[in-house]
């Protein structure tokens, strides 16, 4: 472990456990209990060193039962960055030149099923929750993609909680961007359409109040689609488009990268790139 010798008379004052991060600067990760007054003393020693040393963003990770240390942080010139269930994240930027450090996270991703039979009938819910609760519209099954999970993996397993469908991705109809939704955040909503493997419904009860297979010109009929530039008059399009054979989506294909090993898939339109 790092010690230091400071003027004051404080001797071998034992620096935060940091690494470095790709960008120059430091990332420190606290486990161990520390009262606010020793964290101080190694808090200012190790910005001192880390000034020297020509470092810039320093990053403290601080779990919840550090939470004791956030204020001392603070005061010391930290800001919040993002925090996640057990930890928050700090950070400083140390040098006197613009702050490049990036924003946290800006969007969440969603997805919405367009699953069609070949009745030419689509699978649609009514939902108990939210801002379409008790107006009667029936609409795609939607949801929200988990971390680390990818979005045809995502749609497969909202189709199958909503409705107990089982489905296979087929591929992205289209996305929209939509600004300001979640706590301020951007959303990005992936429309995808998938093919039915099986076909006797069973609702998630606690958030579909409603589920079946509805004739496609009935769900075009619906005055919710009948409004030109809405997101369900789009649907609505697409699906006809997809039953005429007359558009292609993207489909994901493995990809790799220089900076990764982690898999990883890219989104397009095979059949015209062939």
């Amino acid at each position: 472990m790092d010690r230091m010798t400071i003027k004051d008379g404080v001797e071998n004052v034992q620096l935060l456990p940091a690494i470095n991060d790709d960008h120059g600067g430091v990332v420190v990760e606290l486990n161990e209990h520390m009262d606010p007054a020793n964290f101080l003393i190694r808090l200012k020693t190790s910005m001192s060193q880390w000034t020297l040393q020509g470092k810039r963003g320093v990053w403290i990770k601080l779990p919840i039962h550090l939470v004791n240390l956030v204020e001392t942080a603070v005061k010391e010139g930290f800001c919040y960055h993002h925090a996640e269930p057990d930890y928050l994240m700090l950070v400083n930027w140390i040098p006197e030149t613009t702050n490049t450090i990036p924003a946290n996270a800006t969007h969440r991703v969603g997805v919405g099923a367009v699953v069609l039979n070949d009745k030419r009938e689509i699978l649609v819910v009514q939902e108990k929750n939210g801002r379409l609760r008790g107006s009667g519209i029936w609409k795609i099954p939607t949801g929200i993609v988990e971390e680390g999970e990818e979005i045809s993996e995502g749609v497969i397993r909202e189709v199958k909680e909503e409705t107990g469908i089982d489905t296979e991705f087929v591929e992205v109809l289209a996305f929209r961007q939509w600004h300001k939704v979640f706590f301020g955040k951007s959303d990005l909503f992936f429309m995808c359409m998938m093919r039915a493997l099986s076909f006797d419904i069973e609702i998630q009860e606690l958030e579909i109040e409603a589920a079946k297979w509805m004739p496609l010109e009935e769900f075009g009929a619906q005055p919710s689609a009948q409004v030109e530039g809405s997101l369900m008059r789009y649907i609505y399009r697409l699906c006809k488009a997809k039953v005429n054979k007359d558009y292609t989506g993207f489909s994901p294909q493995p990809v790799t990268s220089f900076f990764s090993d982690k898999p990883s898939r890219i989104y397009l339109n095979t059949r015209d790139l062939n």
